[in-house]
């Protein structure tokens, strides 16, 4: 009997003229008391690891949200009330000669980690998926930068970056070629910074391609190989369109974190030469750490959030109208 009519009711049994009745058998819906214990514990776990993950949320990222906005507004040294003062928190910053030249390191180091950092991790990745051998020695030693801890590898940095003996001039002098005052002159400071940066933060954004990468379909690549195309052709019309949408999203999320560059410009130069390498962050950290003006340093990071939602907005509404 085909497979199609094997739910069918046999009729062979029937008498000529009987009328043919079925009788639905309707599912019960009576659970029993094991049953319901069982469903009530189930649902309270997922609501309770829900709950969990919630109250995280709300203590660590919305309530330093919601207490930085009201700070911003305030005027306080967190022992006696706090005193409400308006936008003064707002012009003190904006008249302070640090102001301009925060936005524009910022800016600066973002558009240089977009141009180094952003391409060399996606460069790497299709190195490591090109290979045959030592893949998996490879992405560890790539991915090693991540493992250490962020001061550890700017202090390593720092002592490649020393005039004296330190590594970088080290080499150039090998190459008999003059040093550099990497963290002390204002043309070279926001680039080594970029540098470390990049480093530190190489392994997670290449392991991330990488796995793109090895979602495309061989297929793809294959018949582009029958048709002549070379590798460059290959990454142009198969994997960058084929990564469209990771590329797009590392995008986003490598902006809204080098616009919060901190660690980098405080222990490396201290915000100098010259302010070459004071960011938005760091002067926020000034502002409360340094000057005790709390509510300046909350105004610095409730414009940093403005500007970084409206950023994020803008990406969104156009990966949305281009259907990404």
């Amino acid at each position: 009997m085909p497979a199609w009519q094997a739910g069918t009711p046999a009729t062979h049994d029937r008498e000529p003229g009987a009328t043919m009745t079925t009788t639905a058998v309707a599912p019960s819906r009576h659970r029993t008391p094991g049953a319901v214990r069982r469903l009530v514990r189930r649902n309270l776990t997922a609501y309770g690891f829900l709950c969990g993950a919630l109250i995280c949320f709300a203590f660590f990222s919305w309530y330093p949200m919601v207490r930085e906005i009201l700070l911003s507004f305030q005027k306080t040294n967190f022992v006696g009330p706090p005193e409400w003062v308006g936008l003064d928190n707002f012009r003190t910053v904006t008249e302070d000669s640090a102001f301009a030249a925060a936005w524009y390191n910022t800016a600066a180091f973002t558009l240089l980690a977009l141009v180094i950092g952003y391409a060399v991790p996606f460069v790497l990745a299709i190195v490591l998926n090109e290979l045959r051998h030592a893949k998996a020695y490879l992405r560890f030693v790539v991915y090693l930068p991540v493992m250490l801890p962020p001061a550890v590898a700017v202090l390593l940095f720092k002592w490649f970056y020393d005039p004296g003996p330190g590594l970088f001039n080290q080499i150039l002098a090998l190459a008999h070629l003059p040093g550099l005052s990497w963290l002390d002159s204002t043309s070279t400071a926001l680039v080594s910074l970029v540098i470390v940066s990049t480093w530190m933060n190489l392994g997670t954004g290449t392991l991330i391609y990488l796995a793109a990468l090895q979602s495309i379909p061989s297929e793809l690549y294959e018949a582009a190989e029958l048709d002549g195309a070379g590798l460059f052709k290959r990454v142009w019309h198969v994997t960058i369109p084929q990564t469209k949408l990771i590329l797009l999203v590392m995008l986003l999320l490598q902006i809204v974190a080098t616009m919060q560059v901190f660690i980098e410009p405080y222990l490396l130069t201290g915000g100098g030469p010259e302010n070459a390498t004071v960011t938005v962050a760091y002067l926020m950290y000034q502002y409360a750490f340094s000057f005790g003006n709390f509510g300046g340093g909350g105004a610095l990071g409730l414009m940093l959030m403005i500007v970084l939602m409206v950023f994020s907005a803008i990406y969104l509404r156009v990966s949305r109208d281009d259907k990404i």
